[in-house]
């Protein structure tokens, strides 16, 4: 299939000056779980968000805002951009609402899924969030954990960062059937910005048949839906990544079953050994 017409079945581009920007349900996304919005604010500007049957996480992507959940004032001073530093988020149960009011502009990614109610709200700081380098050589990149499971439902979300010319969700890997011990059936929505914004990515979605192999190319400001099968992501040389990945499940955790023929990496970043390499000087061919 060609790019284009694979993008307009996966990639959902942002309605520039609306607000939300990003709005995606299950039933324009065709699965079952994960709803997620991106919501652009002026300065003064806000809502209150209710769902009595959903549990939601509101992440700051960029801006200045005020949570207010139960009488208690949640004060964000946020970065500039999810370039320029760690998260603040807000997770809400089902049946909780949350005034939420922009400081100065702002804007704010919105994951949700169905929940009976079982986690408390939780205002999530940078110092609660987890980090970590995964991979290695140009497979190398930050993952920043918010939801991990056993914190919330169905919902999962974590910020990865992946620099200039790095591949990401690699050795490329699945979850889209329940395998126990292997793999579980999630719901995935990868929203990226690029540094600089001019730039571009791009994610492979593929599975084992082949019956689906697509490529999109992926700018700032737009969303993947990942409904099944691998999802690689690599960056152009010269522009760095950031996704805000939100999942959603019956069974929320990070199992996954790797690409077979692409297992190997792991570990072996730097790749098989006897490899072509540039020689380092000379001018033969």
């Amino acid at each position: 299939m060609s790019t284009e017409s694979a993008a307009r079945k996966h990639v959902i581009r942002p309605g520039f000056g609306e607000d939300p920007l990003v709005d995606i349900t299950p039933a324009s996304a065709g699965w079952q779980h994960l709803s997620f919005m991106v919501r652009d604010l002026a300065a003064g500007g806000g809502w209150r968000d209710y769902d009595p049957d959903h549990e939601r996480c509101l992440v700051v992507l960029s801006g200045d805002v005020v949570f207010e959940v139960d009488g208690a004032l949640n004060e964000v001073v946020g970065r500039s951009g999810v370039f320029a530093g760690l998260p603040h988020a807000q997770y809400l149960p089902p049946g909780t609402s949350c005034d939420v009011t922009a400081t100065t502009s702002a804007v704010i990614g919105i994951g949700k899924a169905p929940a009976s109610g079982s986690f408390e709200p939780r205002f999530i700081t940078p110092s609660d969030v987890t980090v970590e380098i995964r991979g290695g050589h140009n497979a190398q990149r930050q993952i920043t954990h918010l939801i991990d499971p056993g914190q919330a439902e169905r919902l999962l979300c974590v910020e990865v960062y992946t620099p200039s010319g790095n591949w990401s969700s690699y050795p490329p890997h699945r979850h889209d059937e329940y395998v126990p011990g292997i793999e579980v059936d999630l719901d995935e929505v990868y929203h990226y910005r690029i540094d600089p914004a001019d730039g571009w990515g791009m994610q492979r979605l593929y599975d084992d048949a082949r019956e689906l192999d697509d490529v999109v190319v992926v700018g700032d400001g737009e969303t993947v839906l990942v409904r099944r099968g691998y999802h690689p992501v690599v960056m152009a040389p010269g522009y760095d990544g950031y996704y805000l990945n939100f999942l959603a499940g019956d069974r929320p955790t990070w199992e996954a079953r790797d690409e077979p023929d692409l297992a190997w990496v792991r570990g072996n970043w730097a790749g098989r050994s006897g490899r072509m390499r540039l020689p380092l000087s000379g001018t033969g061919r």
